[in-house]
């Protein structure tokens, strides 16, 4: 039997790793390295789970129509494999911009950085 696929979107150095606690839970983790390497990888693969940080966009194109690094890959999950449950990663600045995201798209969590693995394991054991 093939474990459960969480796949994790690492774009700086505050994502977490938390492989032991992935594998202790029966979670086999692929990491992507961009938003687009992301896409490619959910698409094909139809991952249980994504872990992703939020970054509002500020100055940039995401403040007209898209929010946050994340719109697109939202986007395209709600056709390609909508039964994938996100997490999403947020620093305690922009926490009061990620309710923009999860008013537009489904999000199963949101959690503050620095994530806290017991944390983690609640988010990760509740459908």
């Amino acid at each position: 039997m093939t474990r459960p696929l969480l796949l994790s979107v690492v774009e700086s150095a505050m994502h977490p790793s938390f492989a032991d606690l992935y594998g202790r839970l029966g979670l086999r983790e692929e990491r992507a390295y961009s938003i687009r390497e992301a896409m490619r990888l959910a698409k094909r693969l139809r991952p249980a789970w994504i872990v992703a940080e939020f970054f509002y966009g500020y100055g940039n194109n995401y403040s007209g129509v898209h929010v946050s690094n994340l719109d697109v890959l939202l986007v395209q999950l709600q056709t390609s494999s909508p039964q994938t449950r996100v997490v999403v990663l947020v620093q305690k600045e922009e926490m009061r911009f990620v309710e923009r995201l999860t008013d537009r798209f489904p999000v199963h969590a949101v959690m503050q950085l620095p994530a806290d693995p017991e944390e983690m394991q609640v988010v990760l054991t509740t459908a």
